[in-house]
């Protein structure tokens, strides 16, 4: 083991999506195969094992500056979740005070941090397309696309206990329609003017997760474009904890958009690499 390279970790969870996070100001991975690292330290059989790997740089223009990877490797744009376990991290560490900006490959993101949640405003959503009929193999779904930082279409649900999330949400994922890119997939049942239940197949991770901050920021802008709820709308996650979507909207736009919820902290520890 003394051959091997010691690297500080915090392991969080926000709303049952969890993340490494690493401090990467020093340049501490350097000469690492980032996507590879990703793949490693995410693989829960093998390593510690979580949805994505957050790590913190230098920023010119922010507090500081993040790359995420997927599990699979891959980097995304914007994590909503992900986002506010950055800020909990960040503050930890010292890197920023409880209200921060940091840049992420959608923007800059604007974060606040207080003692048990953290609230993010995301930037502007964008490409918005309601009512596109899906060709599925279980027949035609209609289905409202938007970008809320990464791609997400919403299928509305009245059964949302029951949906083959795995079948559907892998379908229309890697659907001809979302080409190349692909689509986050979620289930959205409605339950009340400011109450909505979720449930996520996410791109990246391939499989359904416990919560999606983008995509539950994506079913509140929908559902609200339809008219069934307003600001602010409270969400249940699948894994049972609740997330909290706020906006202002003028015409089809859509300001103002904040997402709340638990960020807490896990573990810290080193992780051993070659």
């Amino acid at each position: 083991m003394s051959a091997m390279k010691k690297i500080p970790f915090y392991k969080i969870q926000g709303s049952g999506n969890d993340f490494i996070l690493i401090d990467n100001r020093r340049n501490i991975l350097k000469g690492m195969n980032l996507k590879s690292l990703a793949l490693k330290v995410c693989d829960r059989h093998y390593s510690v094992g979580a949805d994505g790997l957050i790590l913190i740089v230098t920023s010119k223009k922010a507090d500081f500056k993040w790359r995420f990877f997927n599990a699979d490797g891959s980097e995304a744009e914007m994590c909503g979740n992900g986002a506010r376990c950055a800020a909990r991290f960040a503050h930890i560490m010292k890197i920023a005070k409880k209200d921060m900006t940091f840049e992420t490959l959608a923007g800059t993101i604007q974060g606040q941090v207080k003692k048990d949640t953290v609230t993010v405003q995301l930037t502007a959503a964008a490409g918005q397309r309601m009512n596109i009929a899906i060709p599925l193999d279980t027949g035609l779904r209609m289905g409202h696309f938007i970008n809320t930082g990464v791609p997400h279409l919403v299928y509305l649900s009245k059964d949302l206990d029951h949906e083959d999330i795995g079948r559907t949400g892998r379908t229309t994922r890697y659907h001809d329609l979302f080409k190349p890119a692909g689509t986050n997939v979620n289930f959205v049942q409605i339950q009340g003017r400011h109450q909505l239940r979720i449930r996520t197949y996410e791109r990246g991770v391939e499989g359904e997760t416990l919560a999606c901050g983008t995509g539950s920021v994506a079913a509140a802008l929908i559902v609200g474009s339809l008219g069934a709820a307003s600001s602010p709308i409270e969400i249940t996650t699948w894994g049972g904890e609740k997330l909290v979507v706020s906006f202002e909207r003028s015409g089809d736009e859509f300001t103002s958009i904040h997402l709340e919820g638990r960020a807490e902290v896990i573990c810290e520890g080193n992780l051993y690499l070659s």
